[in-house]
């Protein structure tokens, strides 16, 4: 018995574990020479469309400074490209049901058929909810206006304020790893 309620434990811990990854994507347009790209500016119109607090918009910002940054860009009135990013969110609500069942074995009789005494299982179920947020990080050409690149990160969000810069940097960093893209040789 005890081991069941372990294992159906463990069952949801790695079940959340896995959760807490953002799965990123990238797409970009392959006539693009993207290291001719060397400045950055916000598309302003665009960031303040964005439907989430000033708070969240502002680390969001911090996360893409430092990130530009390590990459070796450097902010521009007259940039090379326009960034611009926007947010999806929704609740998901997880139901994980265990059922230990009753009896010992396969089969339908003897030694190990089913009702073997003192082999009934339980029943376990968990619910949680958590809210999975995702970022897009569009990069458009300064001079033609168009969109070059575009990144997306989805994971489960947070609300405890002391680790949602933390996981706003994960978001951005994961995403912007696969800028510039690396083109394949074939």
């Amino acid at each position: 018995m005890k081991t069941i309620k372990l294992l159906s434990l463990l069952f949801v811990l790695v079940l959340a574990g896995s959760c807490n990854a953002v799965r990123v994507a990238a797409d970009y347009d392959d006539a693009t020479d993207f290291t001719t790209y060397r400045t950055y500016a916000y598309f302003q119109p665009g960031i303040d469309k964005v439907d989430i607090s000033d708070l969240d918009k502002k680390r969001i910002l911090r996360a893409l400074d430092e990130e530009f940054a390590a990459k070796g860009f450097t902010k521009s009135e007259n940039p090379d490209v326009l960034v611009n990013f926007f947010t999806k969110a929704r609740k998901e609500v997880n139901v994980n049901q265990f059922n230990g069942g009753w009896g010992y074995g396969w089969g339908w009789g003897g030694y190990y058929g089913w009702g073997y005494p003192g082999y009934w299982g339980g029943n376990y179920t968990s619910v949680s909810t958590s809210t999975e947020g995702t970022l897009y990080i569009d990069l458009v050409d300064g001079k033609s206006k168009e969109l070059v690149w575009q990144g997306v990160g989805t994971g489960v969000l947070t609300l405890d304020r002391d680790k949602k810069e933390e996981r706003i940097k994960e978001f951005v960093s994961n995403i912007l790893a696969q800028f510039p893209p690396q083109k394949d040789k074939k």
